[in-house]
């Protein structure tokens, strides 16, 4: 995804219906380094749809600025499915415009490479979406090097979000 060609077609379509339903999104990255939010706001007028992001890249980040429980932290590490479940449902508050927190959340975390992380091989993600009470996790296994695999991470986050929107009827 290079930000050079301008907005990729999935993030316009995302922004476009977070817009039209009246919904916000907030994000929460660790791998991606901020390339997901970079994806949404290259989209012209993504600031009505976009809160915000928090790049908590260093484990301790996510704790501090992301609530993340400690002890899930400290037994299973940051690439672990339950954090990107609760980075995803605290990035919602984390990003609140005027005390109305987004309405939805979507989280990254995993191994870019090129070396293991807590146990886990370069190309394993987590891709947490949090939308009302529910938050869906999926579990990616991806190749290439680092820029593919953090660049496959933001498509599938894209389209997490937008799967999950068309599920519960608010979109595409």
């Amino acid at each position: 995804m290079s930000r050079h060609d301008g907005p990729d077609a999935a993030s316009v379509e995302l922004i476009r219906t977070l817009t039209e339903r009246g919904l916000t999104i907030a994000t929460a990255e660790s791998l991606t380094g901020g390339l997901l939010a970079a994806a949404l706001v290259d989209v012209p007028g993504a600031s009505i749809a976009f809160n915000g992001g928090i790049v908590a890249y260093a484990t301790p980040l996510k704790r501090t600025l992301l609530g993340v429980a400690e002890e899930l932290l400290a037994e299973r590490g940051a690439v672990d499915p339950d954090v990107a479940r609760q980075m995803a449902d605290r990035v919602r508050l984390v990003c609140a415009v005027d005390g109305r927190p987004a309405d939805v959340g979507v989280a990254t975390t995993g191994v870019a490479g090129p070396d293991p992380q807590d146990g886990r091989s370069p190309g394993t993600v987590f891709v947490g979406v949090a939308m009302g009470d529910h938050v869906e996790v999926t579990a990616l296994e991806l190749t290439g090097d680092r820029a593919a695999i953090r660049s496959a991470t933001v498509h599938a986050a894209i389209g997490a979000v937008r799967a999950r929107l068309a599920h519960d009827g608010r979109g595409t």
